[in-house]
């Protein structure tokens, strides 16, 4: 009998809210553990970007890279050092899920191309469309063909790896999520915010929104339930505790 401890499921801290949404609310890291939900593999969160060493990719259950409010192109050290480390999680067929930057970094990482959105910012709840592809996706399968999900982001993963799957898009967005290999997927939009985390960026960045001619009192009032978007955590984590017989 194997009386080991699990493997943890980590979650790479990239990036942080807004200090006054993290006052009322927390920050990335809760939002994602919240949503994963699970109650047999140990959480640990791992913040690059102040130095904390990411542990080896084979001794992880699985992965999770939250969203970040800096820029894949700009390639700061410690982004770069994510990204190798990503790769070699992949080749070992560790479960990813990179969410928006992370999203953008796991494309970066396998080699397709991260930067910015040709046509601009997507700010708000958006409608997300499955391909085809996603009927017989792991992650994805069974879900509704088309999905309201939060979104924001000014950059996007502008080329797939090589041999990635596209299983989601919209006209603005046309790679909401893809799958690489068999068990890593990036997703563009937040499945880890709520209506009123998705009002409080529209609040946040209001004056940004009204720069690029959008309307942040028709974005906010827009603002609706995602919860075919937020199963997606549970989903990952579901994913990760069967592949280690948790």
């Amino acid at each position: 009998m194997d009386n080991s401890p699990p493997l943890p499921l980590v979650i790479v801290k990239v990036g942080g809210t807004f200090d006054a949404l993290r006052a009322r609310r927390g920050d990335f890291e809760h939002w994602v553990a919240d949503g994963l939900g699970t109650q047999t593999l140990p959480i640990l969160v791992i913040d690059p970007r102040r130095g904390d060493t990411l542990p080896a990719p084979d001794q992880v259950a699985g992965v999770v890279v939250t969203g970040s409010h800096a820029m894949v192109s700009h390639r700061e050290p410690w982004s770069e050092t994510t990204a190798a480390w990503l790769a070699q999680a992949v080749a070992l067929d560790t479960p990813v899920l990179g969410i928006c930057y992370g999203h953008q970094l796991l494309a970066h990482a396998l080699g397709g191309e991260a930067g910015n959105h040709p046509v601009g910012a997507e700010v708000g709840t958006v409608t997300v469309s499955l391909t085809e592809a996603a009927a017989t996706d792991p992650l994805l399968q069974g879900l509704p063909a088309q999905f309201p999900a939060n979104a924001v982001h000014w950059q996007s993963a502008l080329r797939l790896p090589e041999g990635a799957v596209r299983l989601a898009g919209n006209d603005h967005e046309p790679v909401h999520a893809f799958r690489a290999g068999a068990h890593a997927w990036g997703l563009q939009f937040h499945p880890e915010f709520d209506a009123d985390v998705m009002r409080g960026y529209v609040d946040m960045l209001a004056s940004d929104l009204s720069a690029m001619g959008a309307d942040p009192v028709a974005l906010r009032e827009q603002v609706r339930p995602t919860d075919t978007a937020a199963s997606l955590l549970g989903r990952f984590a579901r994913i990760v505790e069967a592949r280690h017989g948790a």
